[in-house]
């Protein structure tokens, strides 16, 4: 092996995907997601069966990986797991087999932050492209029609099921929290609105889906006040509740009848509301390099709005692939790739938080 190959197996299983990941610093050989269906029938994650699926699937997902990658274990350079944000039952299935593996090789073991491993996937590079070309995981191009990375400082909207940031990038390494929902994320409040009118879970996708043929000014819903650069979509949630309720009182088939403009009027307000604040974010720290990430950046009418948005600005916008807006073991492996360069190794007693700060 080569003295500036640095093989990387990441593995994430903070929520419900197992997922593992081979890189070749920082291009992936492998990228392999086990979902766990169990959770649709409940209409949400359930942390304990969450857990047990994740034991089950761990190793035939890494073996999987591996065996795509068409690397030897002993190629591997250094083992990295996802500390945190999570389910704490799900994180220690993942960290314990990571451990134990970097244990086995003796080899270094890198403990990576979720959230700003949804960041650098804008950095992973597939091994298709050719070296120095930049991330393949971006829709901006250049004038030369070449993919390429963010430049620092850039700002990133992260929007999932768990987390509403906005995030100021310095360097691969060097987050500043510049804002965050003070109470549920965009994405809660897309599956919570989902469940109310009846959409099976995850309802995000399906409210997506329905309100590409809708009318998205159709209906209005209460608009948060929240200090600075900050979120809350709580109150959107419960606004959503009473204008259902009160509405299918005079008409019990008031959903049915609407549910198209239903969902395009909700999820374009959720929207607005998004990138008023990121708007005011770029303006206020003069960055026009602006990037989303996590689940929620799967979202067409998000990708539509932000790009609208941004040839307005002049600013360059960056969005990744579906591949990589869910949980993937990819963008843990290119997280662990720049704090492998740094020698940023823990040790086999670093535990797993549930609550993991930027």
């Amino acid at each position: 092996m080569k003295n500036d190959e640095v093989y990387i197996l990441a593995i994430e299983s903070s929520c419900d995907d197992t997922s593992c990941a081979v890189l070749k610093n920082d291009a992936v050989l492998a990228n392999v997601t086990a979902n766990q269906k169990i959770h649709e029938q409940y209409g949400g994650v359930i942390p304990e069966l969450a857990s047990r699926d994740h034991q089950k699937n761990i190793v035939p997902v890494v073996d999987a990986a591996i065996q795509k990658a068409g690397v030897k274990i002993s190629q591997i350079s250094a083992i990295a797991f996802t500390k945190g944000p999570g389910l704490m039952g799900s994180l220690l299935v993942g960290a314990s087999f990571a451990k134990s593996m970097a244990m086995a090789l003796q080899i270094p073991l890198i403990e990576v932050n979720h959230m700003q491993a949804h960041i650098l996937a804008h950095f992973i590079r597939e091994n298709s492209m050719e070296l120095g070309v930049g991330s393949s995981v971006n829709v901006t191009k250049t004038t030369n029609n070449e993919l390429r990375t963010p430049n620092f400082p850039f700002l990133c909207l992260t929007v999932s099921g768990g987390h509403t940031q906005i995030v100021k990038i310095h360097s691969h390494l060097d987050f500043e929290l510049l804002g965050e929902t003070i109470d549920d994320a965009v994405g809660e409040a897309f599956d919570k609105a989902a469940k109310i009118i009846g959409l099976p879970y995850p309802g995000g996708p399906m409210v997506d889906k329905l309100a590409q043929s809708g009318n998205p000014n159709k209906f209005t819903f209460s608009t948060p006040h929240v200090n600075d650069l900050n979120y809350s979509f709580s109150g959107i949630k419960t606004s959503f509740l009473y204008f259902i309720q009160n509405n299918v009182k005079t008409n019990p088939d008031f959903i049915k009848e609407n549910i198209n403009d239903i969902c395009a009027s909700y999820q374009n307000h959720l929207i607005k509301v998004l990138l008023h604040n990121l708007e005011m974010a770029a303006k206020r720290h003069h960055i026009n390099d602006i990037a989303i990430s996590g689940g929620v950046s799967a979202n067409s009418e998000l990708r539509k709005q932000l790009m609208a948005l941004g040839e307005k600005n002049k600013w360059t916008v960056f969005i990744p692939p579906f591949e990589y807006c869910t949980d993937n073991a990819a963008m843990i492996g290119i997280t662990a790739y720049y704090k492998y360069l740094k020698q940023d190794f823990c040790g086999l007693d670093e535990v797993p938080q549930a609550r993991f700060g930027l």
